[in-house]
């Protein structure tokens, strides 16, 4: 019994912890093996919301220790700020972070290009095209002569400031990776392009793949160059996460679309106007604060031209004044004019990704128009039509006889049935003028007295 004893002693650990080790040891493989790529998306125009949305998504890739970021590309451009803030996000980085044009036909011109040169790794899909990244300002500036006075000395040395900050700072970042800087200075000063195989000839971008699988296979074992130490990636079996906009950057995102914009202002003016018009209606003074406390919100990071906004708000005002003064259109048409030139002008940035439709703008403008001339003349009527209950809206009112009666009787107003006294013989269903109300009594005169003419 105890040698029995001793050999069950030396078989049970064995045979229990097996299945632990097991599970212990395919758990470490498991989490060895799945490094994981996050993925950020740039398509449209580059603003405020792209800036707060790729630096939340360089954040969660540092926090999970992500193998790299690909910041997937399709950009007209955007403005310089926002870009600004995303290559410091990007240079900051300790994730390696990858930059690739894509799909076929996609672009990274102006800011988008900055961005690009900025990433560890530069990639793009073929048929696809970067550069351009000549600031607007400098796209139409007026062209200098021989007696150009101190004024346009001035805008001209301003020119000059702002292009060679540009050139400096494109050379920078593609200095950084060794990239060709002379041709980024060429992008900046001649609005140079470059096509995905001519980037690639040209040393502007180290790879051409055409999708993300390439992509990944292809910077598989590539070294990058990662807070000052070299690191290899390893991008053979990876998963790929897409990295989510969280709902404010999405909402940003909506509002800042100059469209969107316009057209919140207008339902916020409307919604406080019909507010002062009708006190008391409640909803719509909150939609129309509402909405024009994001359009303000959404203007702050929006470049803005103010003097169109003051047309704006000269075309509505022309606008309301035709409603109460009707001048025959005149002001109806100067306050439709204003508005259409004033959100033109506003939007006129010449900041790609951040123009705004003729055709919405005067479509919008009439419809607008037209609403607001209606509504206006509405609320006129209503005013002008007096007291809709009490004793006001009874005396003058039309009721219908209930039966025959002399001197006394009933009679149908406003769904109710009333004492009636009449001077004159009344018939069943006889339409009768209330002269006069005296407590719950009704004096009616026949409505046919009425309408007989004035005889001498």
């Amino acid at each position: 019994m105890k040698v029995q004893g001793q050999s069950s002693r030396r078989t049970f650990p064995v045979s229990a912890l097996l299945p632990l080790l097991l599970t212990l040891f395919w758990s470490a493989f498991s989490t060895a093996a799945t490094n994981k790529v996050v993925e950020l998306e740039i398509d449209g125009a580059i603003g405020v919301a792209t800036s707060d949305y790729l630096k939340s998504g360089i954040e969660y890739a540092a926090e999970i220790d992500a193998e790299l970021i690909i910041i997937t590309m399709d950009t007209p451009g955007g403005l310089m700020k926002p870009m600004r803030g995303i290559v410091k996000d990007i240079l900051a980085s300790t994730v390696p972070v990858a930059a690739y044009v894509t799909p076929a036909g996609a672009r990274a011109d102006s800011a988008g290009t900055y961005i690009l040169l900025a990433c560890h790794i530069a990639a793009m899909t073929p048929t696809t095209h970067l550069g351009a990244a000549t600031p607007v300002p400098l796209v139409n500036a007026p062209p200098q002569d021989d007696n150009e006075d101190n004024e346009e000395e001035t805008d001209s040395a301003m020119d000059r400031k702002v292009m060679n900050d540009a050139v400096s700072y494109i050379r920078s970042l593609a200095d950084r990776y060794g990239r060709n800087a002379d041709w980024a200075e060429l992008a900046v000063t001649e609005a140079a392009t470059l096509t995905a195989a001519e980037a690639l000839e040209q040393n502007v971008v180290e790879f051409v793949a055409a999708d993300r699988s390439e992509l990944l296979s292809m910077i598989n074992g590539y070294d990058v160059e990662v807070a000052g130490e070299s690191r290899e990636l390893s991008t053979s079996d990876v998963e790929v996460e897409i990295f989510e906009p969280n709902w404010r950057i999405r909402l940003l995102t909506v509002i800042s679309n100059p469209e969107i914009v316009l057209l919140l202002g207008l339902i916020g003016l409307y919604g406080l106007m019909y507010e002062g018009w009708n006190p008391g209606a409640i909803v719509p003074g909150v939609v129309g604060a509402i909405c024009l406390l994001l359009a303000a919100y959404a203007l702050q990071v929006l470049p803005v031209n103010y003097a169109g906004l003051a047309l704006i708000i000269v075309g509505v005002g022309l606008m309301v004044a035709e409603a109460y003064a009707p001048s025959f259109g005149a002001l109806g048409l100067g306050g439709i004019t204003a508005f259409v030139f004033g959100a033109i002008i506003m939007f006129d940035s010449g900041v790609p990704g951040f123009g705004i439709s003729y055709t919405f703008v005067i479509g919008l403008g009439f419809i607008f128009a037209v609403l607001l001339i209606w509504l206006l003349g509405y609320v006129l009527k209503l005013r002008r039509r007096g007291a809709v209950t009490g004793t006001e809206s009874i005396v003058g009112g039309t009721a219908t006889a209930m039966e025959d009666f002399v001197d006394a009787g009933k009679v149908w107003l406003e769904g109710e049935a009333w004492n009636a006294r009449s001077q004159n013989p009344v018939t069943k269903d006889e339409q009768l003028i209330v002269t006069r109300l005296d407590g719950l009594t009704l004096y009616v005169e026949p409505a046919a007295m009425h309408e007989l003419p004035d005889t001498e």
